[in-house]
Parts: C-alpha cells; sequence; structure tokens
C-alpha cells in the first residue's frame, strides 16, 4: 500500500511549546515537522494540528506554527484525538489515509494512531518526526503500532510516494525546495 496525496491527510499530534524541550531529539522532530508540513501544503495535501490542553501545555511550537497556513487546529484534553473526538468533520475524518507525526510517540501519538487503525484508517507514521521524552519509550510505541498493521515510515518515503513520478514540475519544485538541500 503506497501514500497517495488525493487520498491523503497529514495529522501533527501535540508539538507544542512547552513539551517540545523535554523530547529526545525534539529540535529534529521539529524541523522534520516544518518539512513535512511544508511538502504536504505543496502538493495540497490537507493538514489537521493537533494542541493537548494549550492552557497548559502552550500552543503549538512557534516555527512549525508558521508553516502551517490554511491548517486545521483542534484543542483536545483525551490524550487520543479520535477518544477526544476532535478529528470528527475534519479531512483526517473525511481521508482514507492519515499521514502521523509528533509527540509524545508512546502517549497520545499511538493512542490516537491505534484508534484510527480500528476505524479502518490506512496510517502511516513518519519515524523521523515522531519523538517521547525517552529513546525507549518512542521505541516501543513504534514496535506495537507496526505490531498493529501501521506503516512505519520517513519523511521522504511520504515525499516520493505522494510525488508519485519525477518528470513533473511538481517533482522538480519539491526536489529543488525540500529534498535536494535538506
Amino acid at each position: 500500500m503506497l501514500m497517495d496525496a488525493s487520498k491523503s491527510s497529514l495529522l501533527i499530534v501535540d508539538v507544542q511549546e512547552r513539551l517540545l524541550p523535554a523530547i529526545a531529539d525534539g529540535e529534529a522532530v521539529l524541523q522534520n515537522c516544518i518539512w513535512l508540513a511544508g511538502v504536504a501544503r505543496r502538493l495540497q495535501v490537507p493538514v489537521v494540528v493537533s494542541e493537548q490542553y494549550p492552557a497548559g501545555l502552550g500552543p503549538t511550537a512557534t516555527a512549525l506554527r508558521e508553516a502551517l497556513e490554511g491548517a486545521r487546529f483542534v484543542e483536545k484534553t483525551h490524550f487520543s484525538c479520535v477518544a477526544d473526538g476532535c478529528l470528527a468533520g475534519t479531512q483526517v475524518d473525511a481521508r482514507r489515509q492519515v499521514v502521523v507525526v509528533g509527540t509524545e510517540a508512546h502517549v497520545c501519538v499511538m493512542q490516537t494512531v491505534l484508534e484510527l487503525r480500528w476505524q479502518g484508517k490506512e496510517v502511516f507514521l513518519v519515524e523521523d518526526a515522531v519523538g517521547s521524552r525517552k529513546a525507549v519509550d518512542k521505541q516501543a510505541a513504534l514496535a506495537r503500532m507496526r505490531a498493529h498493521g501501521v506503516e512505519v515510515v520517513t519523511r521522504e518515503m511520504v515525499a516520493f510516494e505522494w510525488l508519485k513520478r519525477s518528470a513533473t514540475e511538481l517533482f522538480r519544485e519539491v526536489n529543488r525546495d525540500f529534498i535536494r538541500d535538506n
């Protein structure tokens, strides 16, 4: 099963100001989320962004928020976006494929991803764009999600599958702006 831009949405889970400094390799997770948000925007893949209790954890990280023109923001207090119901009526709800990034891999990301799978969605978790405070928690979450049929991918896998082919002006733009120098 390949990712298809016309059937996908990008879900960014809880990449928030007060949580991000505690995440192992948090800056890399943030930069990879920004990168994917840019590719999604260029390819017209809709983006939904969740914020876990923003009054306590702060808003989405400023650098990411600046890259999210046109994204839909939803707030939640459940760990899972699905359990909270905040994805109802969004493009995540409407589309068959969901590409997921964010924090923390073993809590909000994993609970959301597993419930999306139980709903019958095709779920792709971007390994280099998810994080937890401890590496062991991230690795355990990745293993558990794989065991439940979640496809674990990288950001470049997402970009190239969404693009499908190289002989287009769109590929040349994405290659120049995102892939070649990053």
